[in-house]
């Protein structure tokens, strides 16, 4: 995706360019540093996890030296892994088993979405729609439910864990803003990029573009701002 990224600039004439990415694109925008780093100039990204986290087991030294932040941010994902995770595992290992039922209810589609939203956006709300409003959540829920598309997207899990496409060391400039939700670790991070601007946020969450948009644009603005500077 990230190769196919690169080309679609290039044919647009941009010699030059930044990436922002949340989630599935905190994988994306990255990868774009991997493939196309003579022509991008930074990546940002939210949500992130994939080169962002540990996978392995931490030694007794790393435990000993963890931060509470940081120890917070493991223990949330720890509780994700454990009880959070369902949903990525039946779409890693069985998308199309999945896709028939989310295509044949509206109901079971709105259920498999706003799950996430209540989940996944500022422990603070007691309700999805008080974080990112109801008009904006059906409005997600319709785009899966008009388009049919719920077994297309769930074939990106499927790809990603049976692709063996782990993170590869990039030098390009990258800013990441870690939100109240999110689990990102800066230590962890730095392995694998090379982490020029890194912002602990105390508000919203995975959704932060829908939750806390001036938020989000605030920290984008002044990382790219930030390579300005030092150009």
């Amino acid at each position: 995706m990230a190769a196919a990224l690169a080309e679609v600039m290039s044919r647009l004439g941009y010699k030059r360019y930044g990436a922002q990415g949340g989630d599935f694109g905190a994988f994306v925008a990255p990868d774009l540093g991997r493939v196309d780093s003579d022509h991008l100039i930074g990546i940002h990204v939210n949500a992130a996890t994939m080169g962002f986290i540990p996978f392995e087991e931490l030694s007794e030294e790393d435990k000993a030296s963890l931060t509470e932040l940081e120890r917070a941010r493991l223990a949330r994902m720890a509780n994700f892994l454990s009880e959070g995770n369902g949903y990525f595992n039946i779409q890693a290992t069985r998308p199309q088993t999945l896709s028939f039922a989310l295509a044949d209810s509206p109901i079971g589609q709105l259920a498999w979405i706003i799950e996430k939203f209540k989940e996944w956006t500022g422990s603070d709300h007691d309700l999805p729609e008080e974080a990112v409003g109801l008009d904006t959540i059906l409005t997600n829920v319709s785009l899966y439910w008009f388009t049919q598309t719920a077994g297309s997207a769930a074939n990106m899990y499927y790809e990603s864990m049976h692709g063996q496409d782990w993170p590869t060391p990039s030098q390009v400039p990258t800013g990441v803003a870690v939100f109240a939700e999110d689990i990102a670790i800066r230590r962890y991070a730095e392995q694998a990029n090379n982490i020029v601007r890194w912002s602990d946020i105390d508000a919203g969450g995975h959704f932060a573009a829908l939750e806390t948009p001036d938020l989000l644009v605030a920290d984008v603005r002044a990382f790219f701002a930030g390579l300005r500077q030092a150009r």
